[in-house]
């Protein structure tokens, strides 16, 4: 393996993390004897200044590993054995099916499935190859797994999706910080130190969440709040501050629309009807609603604890409403933030990975929108594919056998996808599966062709991090054996298609600099940025518009972003989830992350620092459980849902809503949780309802 500093580089190289939004800056550290690197923090970016959590300083193991993809691969059959081949005969090869698949079934018969760690210029480049050479409408990738209700979330209340409307350093300043569904100090680590500031400085601090957390231990107030009751919390706190008064009246009347539509939906949410629906104490509900609603300076952040619903848009949009009401919006110390999960979640959406958005946050539906795309790619307008579906939308439709070509770059959607033994059958019934990444992942061992492609200290680029800040990631190490760069494999794969005159760049900034032309004048305006920019300043926060305009770190301190200005509180009822607990399935399963684990665990699985801290997933559940089931020492449970059945070690802990189980998602195969989560979809954002499904469980030998 070549772990060399790039030519011509210093001994010593900087990096950004390629995990969690964070994005903390590393060095790359030659040692003393041989060509051994050692990874630290670097005290050279302005948002984890000199800090790196556990993932971060083992970040180069997994580069290094001896599963390491190192030269193209294909098979005949998903049964036969992998044979080494040649890039020429790769790339012409995949182009010959692709094009034979489509000169029978049609454009839309191929789709691509991208991911969120991708550079924003990789991203902007997937979704210009798949609407340009392949003119396919189904792209998407693994962020609607993520973020997907916030940002539609966002969109409706704001008009405008960025994760957080302030940046970090707000966190620090705040006096009541509200954090919802969101485990920060094992999700994103790094971010614990505003928190604690903001708490050093009398900041309360209030945490909701099924479980006790590594986050709620710095709670004043922690509300263990069963899943799917989230939206019925929310509308005991708006009752009390319109009930009460508290609510912002200058900048409710003149900032924001639709306050009677709220004011009539909350009307019979009183503190003791919640009490009664969620057994969280009406003083407990006075007391979060007065102590926010009359802060000087509050924050709301979200994340998937409570996003990942059917009814996750309208849950966040309940958040929203909370700071809206309370008019902490847009003023310094103020906010509210979904904290994005994955390394590039926020980029990797803004510029054509998703299925109905072109690069800037344009709309593929909007005609002036793929006008302006259309001239900076050079092609009609009307060549330009129209909308296509979701993530899990798009396996479905393989399964349903509409789409016959699946290229999955960078991600693993059938240990991330819900009920997935029917992905792994939609993924078996392609003719065509082409995956790229570092290593043979569960998805890779369906594929028919498997091409090593660049890890994030290999490939130059830029992202976007939880708060909006773009900055530049420099090329850290050579790439090992035949491994290609994402983005030239792209362009190769464009030329072998016929249409290669549209991806010629003499390197990756010239796919930035025509990214931020592309997105100019959208929502997502990159349009004032360039390397040389991004490297002086330590990153900009967009919307960025012009070379001379200093970018956006605080959102909305005059206007919003709908066409009169204001911003819209929504009236909302709550609704049940998509499969509530019975008789025969009367627990509620919920999903989420441990800290020494990322994502489908393809990095951190191979990672033996971290993996040897928890090698297999563990349920957790609660002493009045483990008595209902009967649980003796030493026994295992067996989780069981509509969909399958699970067997796991288990970790009895006062720490969890008595009727919940607990389970961690970094595993696949036979320890795959995913294969009992429901399959469920918010009608808006699409997202799967992997926070709860209904399970029963026993305990097994």
């Amino acid at each position: 393996m070549n772990d060399t500093m790039p030519q011509g580089a210093a001994a010593e190289t900087s990096s950004h993390c390629c995990f969690c939004s964070m994005q903390c800056a590393m060095k790359l550290i030659p040692g003393d004897k041989g060509p051994g690197l050692t990874i630290k923090p670097s005290p050279d970016f302005p948002v984890a200044t000199g800090r790196l959590c556990q993932k971060g300083l083992n970040a180069l193991e997994h580069v290094r590993h001896t599963d390491r993809l190192l030269y193209p691969q294909r098979r005949q059959s998903r049964e036969a054995p992998w044979n080494r081949v040649g890039w020429e005969e790769t790339t012409g090869a995949i182009a010959g099916q692709i094009r034979r698949i489509q000169e029978r079934y049609g454009n839309d018969a191929v789709a691509v499935y991208g991911g969120g760690s991708l550079t924003n210029e990789v991203c902007y480049l997937l979704g210009k190859f798949a609407r340009v050479a392949l003119r396919t409408k189904y792209i998407d990738y693994n962020g609607r797994y993520c973020m997907s209700s916030a940002a539609a979330a966002g969109n409706q209340a704001f008009g405008l999706d960025r994760g957080m409307t302030m940046p970090l350093s707000a966190i620090p300043e705040t006096d009541y910080l509200i954090l919802a569904g969101t485990n920060i100090a094992e999700c994103q680590p790094t971010m614990m130190p505003y928190i604690l500031e903001a708490k050093k400085k009398g900041a309360t601090i209030v945490t909701i969440d099924p479980r006790n957390t590594m986050t709620s231990k710095s709670a004043d107030i922690h509300i263990r709040l069963q899943p799917g009751f989230d939206s019925v919390f929310v509308s005991g706190l708006l009752h009390v501050i319109v009930n009460e008064k508290l609510y912002d009246e200058r900048f409710v009347f003149e900032r924001t629309s639709g306050f009677e539509q709220l004011a009539d939906a909350v009307r019979d949410f009183t503190p003791a009807r919640v009490e009664e629906l969620t057994g969280v104490l009406e003083s407990v509900v006075r007391t979060v609603a007065r102590g926010f609603a009359k802060a000087q300076r509050g924050i709301v952040l979200t994340a998937r604890g409570l996003e990942q619903q059917v009814n996750g848009v309208e849950n966040t949009l309940q958040y929203i409403n909370l700071a809206l009401l309370t008019g902490k919006v847009g003023k310094p110390g103020c906010g509210y933030g979904a904290v994005t999960g994955q390394a590039n979640g926020q980029g990797g959406r803004e510029h054509g990975q998703k299925a109905d958005q072109l690069p800037g946050y344009r709309s593929i539906e909007d005609p002036a929108a793929r006008a302006h795309v259309a001239t900076v790619w050079g092609i009609d307008p009307d060549e330009l594919p129209g909308k296509g579906v979701s993530a899990y939308e798009m396996l479905m439709k393989a399964d349903e056998g509409e789409i016959k070509a699946m290229i999955v770059l960078g991600s693993n959607p059938l240990v991330s996808s819900p009920n997935n033994s029917r992905v792994e059958r939609a993924l078996n019934k392609l003719e065509l599966l082409v995956v790229v990444d570092l290593f043979e992942t569960e998805t890779a061992r369906l594929a028919h062709w498997l091409l090593p492609g660049s890890s994030f200290l290999e490939g130059e680029g830029t992202l976007t991090n939880l708060e909006g800040r773009v900055f530049h990631r420099a090329q850290a190490l050579e790439l090992p054996g035949e491994c290609k760069l994402d983005y030239r494999l792209i362009c190769e794969w464009a030329a072998a298609l016929g249409k290669g005159d549209y991806f010629q760049y003499d390197g990756i900034e010239d796919v930035f600099l025509e990214m931020c032309r592309a997105s100019s004048g959208g929502k997502a305006d990159y349009g004032g940025l360039n390397y040389g920019r991004l490297k002086r300043e330590k990153g900009v926060f967009w919307p960025c518009p012009a070379p001379d305009h200093p970018g956006s770190p605080l959102l909305f301190q005059e206007r919003f972003a709908h066409p009169d200005g204001k911003a819209r509180l929504f009236g909302i009822l709550p609704k049940m989830p998509a499969e509530p607990i019975d008789e025969q399935y009367p627990y509620i399963l919920t999903t989420g992350r441990l800290s020494n684990h990322y994502l489908s665990g393809a990095q951190t699985r191979r990672t033996e620092a971290l993996a040897k801290k928890t090698p297999v997933p563990v349920a957790e559940i609660h002493p009045w459980l483990a008595g209902k089931i009967g649980l003796r020492v030493g026994e295992r449970i067996r989780i069981t849902s509509r969909r399958g059945s699970i067997v796991l070690q288990v970790k009895v802990t006062e720490g969890i809503q008595p009727r919940t189980v607990f389970v961690p998602f970094h595993w696949g195969e036979e320890l795959s949780i995913n294969r009992l989560t429901v399959d469920a979809l918010d009608p808006t954002s699409r997202m799967p309802e992997f926070k709860l499904c209904a399970v029963r469980i026993e305990a097994v030998m």
